[in-house]
């Protein structure tokens, strides 16, 4: 099967999606598709409002369709929102083409943060972009429900996985500092609600390890935190490694992939109870949820870090790998050629 990924977010961006989307065009053409990425450096860019460090594609429309109708894809899967999203929808809906969505990032929720805007006004946005898929993912069963009930429809699961053999136990040598080692991971921005971690009196040692807009402001702001900035491959999942406890204080993620990866490398998690962290954490085995970030901290402490690792190896990309296979729906055939 020929296979058409229309995402907004690609390398050199650091985000779930990319790395989501990145395994899966590796594992599909390791399963004998052919899979081709539209993505933002095909197009004219400009850098995004607050994230001068993505680029979103400008005027993209007539190009994509040129470049989908030369690809002749079987399949179309749209994994954001975007203007390459917009206009992969447009592309599809034009030709009566089916095509699947991700409902992967909480827009709604960040925009309100940043620009104040309702609720409804981005989620009926959204709610229309996604009402033209014949199906729609989600990645947890908490998700599923608050799209539901603000009206989303075919609504289907597809999981996450880790690389288990990047994230896993280390010798901790990779960070000389008092501990215990509180790690967060990914991106250094607002809607992240860092400070809530940031801000906390604990004894040991702070660590971030990402960039984004907020890091320079971070930095001077919270002169013991160790700033370690953006990381990859190897070096990333050492010092991922090195900490004690990982602290997830986003209110906003739909998942949180990066918790998966600290548990397989035997991190318990601390976070909050809400979406994301509840579908992912095992309350008092793999992690503590509180609304006490602090006291989450605190508890996660206790927690095994081999039952960490055995829950994060059930996590495969290839079980998520099949879960989108499934999830695609075909092009009818065009022209006389058999998909």
């Amino acid at each position: 099967m020929k296979i058409a990924l229309v995402t907004d977010a690609w390398a050199p961006q650091t985000s779930g999606v990319v790395t989501t989307m990145t395994r899966m065009a590796e594992m599909l053409g390791a399963r004998g598709h052919t899979v081709e990425v539209f993505h933002p450096g095909l197009f004219w860019t400009a850098p995004c409002p607050t994230y001068p460090d993505i680029r979103l594609a400008l005027f993209c429309g007539r190009r994509l369709a040129r470049l989908l109708d030369e690809f002749q894809p079987d399949a179309i899967h749209l994994p954001t929102e975007g203007p390459l999203g917009l206009a992969g929808a447009r592309y599809c809906r034009k030709r009566r083409y089916p095509y699947t969505t991700t409902y992967t990032t909480k827009w709604p929720e960040y925009i309100r943060i940043r620009f104040g805007i309702p609720l409804r006004v981005t989620y009926w946005f959204l709610r229309r972009f996604h009402s033209g898929a014949a199906h729609v993912s989600v990645s947890t069963n908490s998700l599923e429900e608050t799209l539901r009930a603000r009206g989303f429809e075919r609504i289907v699961r597809w999981g996450r996985g880790v690389d288990s053999n990047l994230f896993r136990p280390r010798d901790k040598s990779a960070i000389s500092a008092p501990r215990p080692v509180y790690v967060y991971m990914g991106r250094v921005s607002v809607e992240k609600n860092i400070e809530a971690f940031l801000s906390l009196g604990l004894p040991g040692t702070k660590m971030v390890i990402g960039d984004g807009p907020a890091l320079e402001e971070l930095q001077h702001k919270y002169p013991d935190v160790r700033f370690l900035g953006k990381k990859k491959g190897e070096d990333l999942a050492a010092h991922l490694e090195a900490g004690d406890v990982f602290v997830f204080p986003s209110l906003t993620d739909t998942f949180g992939i990066v918790m998966i990866e600290a548990m397989a490398c035997g991190l318990p998690v601390a976070a909050f109870p809400v979406e994301g962290p509840k579908d992912v954490v095992i309350q008092g085995e793999t992690g503590w949820l509180d609304e006490d970030l602090k006291t989450a901290v605190s508890k996660a402490l206790t927690m095994s870090p081999q039952r960490c690792r055995e829950f994060a190896l059930q996590c495969s990309w290839e079980r998520s790998v099949e879960q989108f296979e499934a999830m695609l729906v075909p092009i009818a055939p065009r022209d006389g050629r058999v998909s």
